[in-house]
């Protein structure tokens, strides 16, 4: 696995001088050239809020109180979608109603093959988000860009979303309070009290990785950051840039799991895919609870662009 060095922040910051001026945008202006807007800054347009369902509804033989809650948990997440609504240029995404654990996906009408997108993003703490791409109309299908800005979350690595359920990342992180308890920034979490910790596997799928530090001089708390993510190939290769610097890189079809059948999920998601923002649910099974997504806390998006390469 590469691990970015120093020369490699530098060509970060020169690669990002285009990205961060498109942070300074408004969702009604005009897209970066060779991109165009996937969001209009005043609408749902070209956007279908989709449910997540979590969990599956308890087997016959369980019962109890603990199975009915589960029960009636996964009913309602069926029904609901998420919270999206859009405020002066700015898409906005929570859990609905706020606090319920009830979350969903807000899924894009068109499908792309290659490209390259832009996108801001300004999470709460703490949030489970993302951006999935060669999803499912359903959204809930394909590969996630992790914007899980929550305990042990990995920023700007990779889930495969119902593609293998793997993790490649190559940090975890988790937020610094002040002395009244509010959350002022992040630092990289202590493997003793991860979660999900780090293991040797999930930094291997990796073919570039920075550092958590590289990460953390990047990242702007409480901030619009500013993601690219490039997707190209059959089976993507993709990589992932915050405020300019590379994060990750991952070529899924030289990834080798024994869940991940490459056949199988070529066939399923095919050579194009739509894109999907998440809002993370939180069941009564959840072992984060309210640090998954805290009550009333949502994720911001703005400008987001797209360029397509084939």
């Amino acid at each position: 696995m590469a691990v970015a060095g120093r020369p490699a922040v530098w060509v970060g910051i020169i690669a990002g001088a285009l990205i961060g001026s498109v942070s300074n945008l408004r969702g009604d202006e005009a897209p970066p050239e060779g991109f165009r807007a996937l969001f209009d800054g005043k609408s749902l347009a070209g956007w279908t809020a989709m449910p997540r369902p979590q969990g599956s509804k308890p087997s016959a033989t369980q019962s109890g109180k603990a199975a009915n809650e589960l029960e009636s948990f996964y009913e309602k997440s069926l029904k609901s979608r998420g919270k999206w609504t859009v405020q002066d240029g700015i898409l906005i995404g929570g859990q609905d109603p706020p606090g319920s654990g009830l979350g969903g996906y807000l899924v894009s009408n068109e499908a792309f093959g290659d490209f390259e997108l832009l996108i801001d993003a300004k999470p709460d703490w703490s949030v489970d988000t993302g951006v999935l791409v060669r999803t499912t109309p359903g959204g809930n299908v394909g590969y996630q860009i992790l914007i899980d800005h929550r305990r042990s979350g990995g920023i700007g690595g990779f889930y495969g979303n119902g593609t293998g359920n793997f993790h490649a990342l190559a940090f975890n992180v988790a937020a610094v309070f002040d002395a009244s308890g509010k959350p002022v920034g992040l630092k990289e979490e202590d493997p003793r009290t991860s979660l999900a910790p780090v293991t040797e596997e999930k930094r291997r799928l990796l073919s570039y990785a920075a550092t958590s530090e590289q990460f953390l001089k990047a990242w702007k708390f409480g901030e619009w950051n500013t993601f690219r993510i490039r997707c190209e190939g059959d089976l993507p290769h993709l990589t992932t840039w915050i405020n300019g610097v590379k994060i990750a890189e991952l070529d899924t079809d030289k990834t080798a799991l024994p869940n991940f059948d490459k056949k199988a999920v070529l066939e399923r998601l095919g050579r194009r895919g739509r894109i999907s923002l998440e809002v993370h649910s939180n069941g009564p099974n959840d072992r984060l609870g309210k640090d998954r997504w805290a009550p009333g806390a949502v994720c911001r998006w703005r400008n987001i662009y797209i360029k397509e390469l084939r």
